[in-house]
This record gives structure tokens, C-alpha cells and sequence, in this order.
């Protein structure tokens, strides 16, 4: 079965639309059908005390004057009711006087014992209605009227109320699925265009590839024409370069503008999308935290899905600006002791060092012209690497500086899982992961941000790596 979160947008429209209606409907149903149980069991016994009120009425006389033919006759008019299993009259010590079973079968029930203080009372039992009253004559109990009553008018009354249920149930699933169709066609087409769009000019290098656009003023019209102007301006500048005569120069310059409009696009994009997704967000939240454990097992699923899936999607819209922001928001180069760089790295990762109870040891390190913040975040995505890829031991981490001709090189090894030399370039890029997320967690964008601020300030970065035996990343920056 295909898992919730890999389904298209416009079918996680229709089940949410789906659940939230059938959840909704359940609960309303079940509501009813209580109070609809409590409100006709009241009527039960009010039309029981009722008939027990006339009977008593009725066979007061007979019990004075010892008639139990009389009593008998009284009180088999109630054969007329087809609810009415037993009905019986006692004496005060107790002892049946008259009554009738409607099977025609069996003595006279025990009578029950009153409360004290209490001219009647009554109590559900084996899916039947027992009541008991006591019949007074000047201000004392003469008498006693004994009567049990089936509930099956109930539980037709339900049955009913079941099939209708059902029916509406049906509807209103049917309607929300419909209502789902029309919602897909205004938000997942556009999007899933969008996406080919993208993936295509992608794929293709093909910049004259234009997404489909609508006259709707809402975000993700507004996106994909922002996304079409980008588009034009790419294509009309690639054109531009691939024309021209001008130096290899001119060419880098060109590139570098079109560079830096993809980085603006990728901020914008991230940016635009964040309030649909944490709208998105915020009611599957809401929908866990009222429903959680209210529905079946399978609409718990359904839910922590959509919340997990909202939830890495976020993650992911985050890490992209952190990398269109490493060179449009990094801060001038200044000498810098990479000491403290080192050392607030380390303090960042504080809690993962002491719950690994790993080892991190560096040489002495040299002051190098750089942007300290963002070199703290190198330090940072490596050691941290290190602590999270380790296997059985605990973690040892180790920085090490060397300065060879006009350049600094520094290395981060570790006694970690290492890594297939196969995959040494592929780590390097965005959004990919060697492991899943369920054994290592992360959205696999630490390195690539880490390669770009590093070649940001005119190094290169590798690592050196066997399966099973750490690895090694190393980086150079300018001395």
C-alpha cells in the first residue's frame, strides 16, 4: 500500500477532506444515538410509572376487599401492550396477588425491596425495564404493582437511526470527495505544473520551458509567474553569453548575475511558500491534538503523516534558504582565531557531544581572513557529522591545521561508519542522503552548505573515506 506521504497533494486533499467529514459525521452520530438512547429509556419509565399509576388506581379496591379475580382482570388489559412482558400485584408482606407472564410461564418474581422512603423505583436489566410502585390508600402502602418491559422498541429505534447514519455517512463522504476533485483542480494542478516545469528545465537545461499560469492573484499564481519572469530573464542572459564575444571574463560575470537570480528565486520561492505550508500544518496539528485516540488506528496514521510530512517540509523549505543565504548574507572577511571559531562550534554541539559521550581534540589553530560565522557553521555540519554517522564506540573527533605553501589546510576526521569512496562527490550535493531518515536523521543540505561557504571564501573541500573506518574531511582556505 502506498504510504500517505508519497501520495500527490491532490489525493492527501481528498483524504484529509474525507476524514475530517467522516470524523466529524462519526462523532455527531455517535452523540446522537446516546442521547437519543438516554432520552427514549426517560420515556420508558415515565409511560411505565404512568401505567403503573392507573393500574394501582384501578386494582385498590380488588386488593381491600381480597378480590384477586377482580385485580386479575384489571390488570390483564395490559396484554395490549406487546412491550409489556410481566405485569403483577402484591400484597404489603410481599406475596403475589395477581398478574400474568405474557409466555404464559413461570411464578411471580421475588418482589424487590423498595428504598426507604421511596414510593417507587426502577433499574435496566438483560436488556429489559423492571418497575415497581406502591399503591397507597389514605396515606398507606395498600399495595404493590410489579412491571417488565422489553426494550425492543429501542433497539429498532436504533437500527433506524444506524441506517440512516450509514446513508448520510455515505453521502457526506461521497460529497467531500467531489468537493476534494474541485479543490485539487484550483491548488495541486497548478502546483504539480509547477513542479514538471521545474524538473523539466532541469533535466533539459532548457530555459524557454514556461510554466502554465492563471489570472489568480493567491500564492502560488503569484509563484509561478515570478517563476516564468525568472525563467526569461535566465534564458535572455544565457542567450546573451552564448552570442557574445566577450572574454572568458564577461562570460564568469554573466554567470555569476544569473547565479545570484537563481539564489533570489530560491529565497522567494522558500519564502512564498512558508504560509500555505504552515497553514497546512497547523490544522493537521490541530486535527492530532482534538482527535488523537478519538478515531480508528488508521486515521491516527493518517494524521501523524500529514503532521510529519508538513513538518520535514518545513524542514526542508529552511535548509534551501539557508543555502540560497550563504553568499547573498555573508558578512565581510576579518582575521579571525579559529580557536574561537572551534570552540563556539563545540558549544553548539554541547548536548550531542555529552549524550554520545564522545571525544573531540584539535591542534593548536591558527587566525585566518575569513567570515567567523559562517566557518563556525563548517566546524559545526562536520563535527556534528562525526558524532551523528558512528557506530558502537563512542565518537572521537579530531581537527587538525596545516599550512602548506599559500594555504591552510584543515582536516576533521573521525572514527565513524566512513563513507563508499564511490559517493565522495555525491555527499557534496543537495538534498542527498546516503542513509534514511529513519536510520540517520537530517535532510542530507549540511554538507552541501558547508562546500559552499567554503568555496565562498576560495577553497575546495573532500573527505578521504573507507566503509567502516571514519572518515576524513578536509577543506583549504587562502593563508
Amino acid at each position: 500500500m502506498t504510504r500517505i506521504r508519497d501520495l500527490s497533494i491532490t489525493r492527501k486533499l481528498m483524504w484529509m477532506n474525507m476524514l475530517v467529514s467522516g470524523a466529524a459525521l462519526l462523532l455527531a452520530t455517535g452523540a446522537f444515538l446516546g442521547y437519543a438512547r438516554v432520552v427514549y429509556r426517560q420515556s420508558m419509565v415515565r409511560y411505565l410509572t404512568m401505567r403503573a399509576r392507573v393500574v394501582g388506581a384501578n386494582c385498590i379496591s380488588a386488593v381491600l376487599f381480597d378480590d384477586p379475580k377482580g385485580a386479575g382482570d384489571t390488570i390483564s388489559a395490559l396484554r395490549a401492550d406487546e412491550h409489556i412482558v410481566g405485569a403483577w400485584i402484591y400484597t404489603p408482606q410481599g406475596e403475589p396477588f395477581a398478574g400474568y407472564w405474557r409466555d404464559g410461564g413461570g411464578s411471580a418474581p421475588r418482589m424487590p425491596t423498595l428504598p426507604k422512603g421511596k414510593t417507587e423505583t426502577y433499574w435496566f436489566v438483560n436488556d429489559q425495564l423492571v418497575l415497581i410502585r406502591a399503591i397507597a390508600f389514605q396515606g398507606k402502602s395498600t399495595a404493590f404493582v410489579y412491571f417488565q418491559s422489553d426494550l425492543n422498541e429501542l433497539r429498532e429505534h436504533q437500527a433506524r437511526y444506524l441506517e440512516i447514519g450509514a446513508l448520510v455517512l455515505l453521502a457526506s463522504l461521497l460529497t467531500a470527495f467531489l468537493v476534494s476533485r474541485v479543490v485539487g483542480r484550483f491548488v495541486a494542478r497548478p502546483m504539480r505544473a509547477l513542479f514538471d516545469t521545474a524538473r523539466a528545465v532541469s533535466r533539459d537545461q532548457d530555459f524557454s520551458i514556461r510554466a502554465a499560469t492563471t489570472d489568480s492573484k493567491d500564492e502560488i499564481g503569484v509563484l509561478m509567474r515570478a517563476f516564468n519572469e525568472m525563467l526569461a530573464k535566465i534564458q535572455e542572459r544565457d542567450d546573451t553569453v552564448r552570442k557574445s564575444s566577450a572574454s572568458l571574463a564577461e562570460k564568469v560575470q554573466e554567470l555569476a548575475r544569473s547565479n545570484a537570480d537563481l539564489e533570489q528565486f530560491a529565497y522567494i520561492a522558500s519564502h512564498d511558500l512558508q504560509e500555505p505550508l504552515r497553514t497546512v500544518a497547523s490544522f493537521a496539528q490541530l486535527l492530532q491534538r482534538r482527535y488523537k485516540g478519538k478515531l480508528d488506528s488508521n486515521a491516527d496514521e493518517f494524521i501523524h503523516y500529514m503532521v510529519d510530512g508538513a513538518s520535514r517540509m518545513q524542514g526542508l523549505i529552511n535548509d534551501l534558504l539557508a543555502f540560497s543565504r550563504v553568499g547573498s548574507r555573508g558578512k565581510e572577511f576579518a582575521p579571525t582565531d579559529f580557536a574561537i571559531i572551534v570552540g563556539l562550534a563545540l558549544s553548539n554541539l554541547h548536548t550531542a557531544i555529552a549524550e554520545s559521550r564522545a571525544e573531540v581534540t584539535h591542534d593548536p589553530l591558527p587566525t585566518v581572513n575569513c567570515d567567523g560565522a559562517q566557518l563556525t557553521q563548517v566546524f559545526q555540519n562536520l563535527v556534528g557529522n562525526g558524532l551523528k554517522f558512528h557506530n558502537s564506540q563512542a565518537p572521537r573527533v579530531h581537527i587538525g591545521a596545516t599550512k602548506k605553501d599559500s594555504e591552510w589546510v584543515f582536516s576533521v576526521k573521525d572514527n565513524g561508519i566512513g563513507i563508499d569512496p564511490q559517493f565522495n562527490q555525491r555527499i557534496f550535493e543537495v538534498f542527498q542522503r546516503l542513509h534514511t531518515r529513519k536510520e540517520y536523521p537530517g535532510s542530507g543540505i549540511g554538507l552541501s552548505i558547508t562546500k559552499k561557504i567554503v568555496e565562498r571564501h576560495g577553497g575546495r573541500i573532500w573527505v578521504e573515506s573507507q566503509p567502516g573506518q571514519g572518515a576524513n574531511f578536509l577543506f583549504t582556505l587562502p593563508a
